[in-house]
């Protein structure tokens, strides 16, 4: 398909830096088969059933955004997927002063040493020493905030707790499963007492979610692999669940597009653990999932392609100009949708 098709104008004043207080307080925007209606996450308890199941992210993002010298070169890096105990991917900026075997000092006792550079153009970084890399990023590193928001004002405080999710335990994200941003102890437990389940995954989120759709044709465009896991009893879970009526809802495009990696053509969704690049444009169809619940995205993005193959891509075009008209406020630190086909 013509990527131009996901296209569309969004005013700068909509981009969200900072999310709503409390977080479920933010709105909600329920597409429900053909009806569209205007509400608020808090809402959710009376706008699911019982018997429907939330599924979650679990994975926890990591101070991944770096800043080095190479000797008298200054080398910005952000990590993006590991790829060993003490290797991880990572773009860099300042790239064309990078070479392979080159040391970067990123301060406080934190070096690496830059390995191959991969086609999309990013370094493989080998992290010096016994401790872990993790302990070594809480040293020297920072939350990696998306550009839309880094470019508008810098990391804070504050970000170290408002860029994780009530969930967030498995450590080894560079960017937030955003949509589970909404969610509070209090909300859970409402949801609880209406019969609503949750349950959990991990899928570690790459830096490549961010980054824009350049080919002209969805065929062209190659996704960036990002590790996942859904273990037994979990995938289990979620079959019973639908086998008893129940609808599967995953809570951000992340466990959607674990989930449907995961999900045969049988409509069974079996343990998995590995990377998945699966890339979900209109015409797809579903096997594990039937429901959604996701914050607005970019234009022209894969995660608007997802959207649209979910609920129709004229549904979502419609959908999210009334969002722009009506004030909702976009991307990470935004609003939510609830997108039932």
């Amino acid at each position: 398909m013509n990527v131009d098709l996901f296209d569309f104008d969004l005013p700068p004043e909509r981009i969200a830096l900072r999310p709503a207080s409390p977080r479920d307080s933010a709105r909600l925007l329920v597409l429900r088969g053909d009806e569209t209606r205007d509400a608020t996450v808090a809402d959710l308890p009376g706008l699911l059933r019982a018997g429907d199941l939330l599924v979650f992210n679990d994975t926890r993002v990591i101070p991944a955004q770096l800043e080095g010298r190479r000797g008298d070169a200054k080398i910005g890096a952000t990590l993006h997927k590991r790829e060993g105990p003490r290797r991880w991917r990572a773009f860099i900026r300042n790239a064309k002063r990078l070479r392979d075997g080159d040391r970067i000092d990123f301060g406080q006792g934190v070096t690496a040493t830059a390995g191959d550079r991969a086609e999309d153009g990013s370094f493989a970084l080998d992290f010096a020493g016994d401790e872990p890399v993790e302990l070594l990023l809480e040293r020297c590193g920072r939350m990696p905030l998306p550009p839309y928001i880094a470019s508008k004002r810098p990391t804070d405080a504050r970000d170290a707790d408002d860029y994780q999710t009530m969930f967030a335990d498995e450590p080894g994200a560079v960017a937030a499963p955003t949509a589970a941003l909404h969610f509070t102890p209090e909300l859970i437990a409402a949801l609880d007492a209406a019969g609503i389940g949750h349950a959990t995954l991990t899928l570690h989120v790459g830096a490549g979610t961010f980054l824009p759709v350049k080919a002209e044709d969805t065929d062209a465009h190659r996704m960036h692999a990002e590790w996942g896991r859904i273990d037994a009893a979990t995938a289990d879970h979620l079959n019973a669940v639908r086998a008893a009526g129940g609808r599967v809802i995953a809570v951000g495009t992340t466990s959607l597009r674990l989930i449907e990696s995961a999900a045969g053509e049988d409509d069974v969704i079996r343990p998995f653990e590995g990377d998945t690049s699966i890339f979900i444009t209109p015409g797809y169809r579903f096997k594990g999932v039937d429901g959604l619940i996701t914050n607005f995205h970019l234009p022209r993005s894969t995660l608007f392609m997802l959207v649209s193959a979910l609920m129709g891509l004229e549904r979502m075009q419609a959908a999210y100009a009334h969002a722009i008209a009506d004030g909702y406020r976009f991307y990470s630190y935004g609003d939510g949708s609830l997108l039932l086909p």
